[in-house]
């Protein structure tokens, strides 16, 4: 297994996700934008994800994920709204 990541090293992989995974070809042209992006909120303990859609309809639709810590707290939550073409 691998050596565990430095605060330098998990610092920079976590600014990386904010600033150039929305600049990535495929990413870029769906429009993600982060409104608030706090990177150490899960620093703790593993995240469980709930995604689930609020509305689908012919063209689009609106999905919705919350991410807890192991104690049930909401670290992260995102909207989404898609488009079916």
């Amino acid at each position: 297994m691998a050596d565990p990541l430095t605060d330098e090293q998990q610092h920079m992989h976590r600014q990386a996700v904010r600033e150039l995974m929305p600049t990535t070809p495929f990413l870029a042209g769906l429009g993600i934008v982060f409104e608030r992006y706090e990177p150490d909120a899960a620093k703790q303990s593993d995240l469980l994800c709930h995604g689930r859609t609020v509305r689908r309809r012919k063209e689009l639709t609106f999905t919705e994920i919350t991410a807890t810590d192991i104690d049930g707290n909401v670290v992260a939550h995102a909207v989404q709204t898609y488009r079916i073409v």
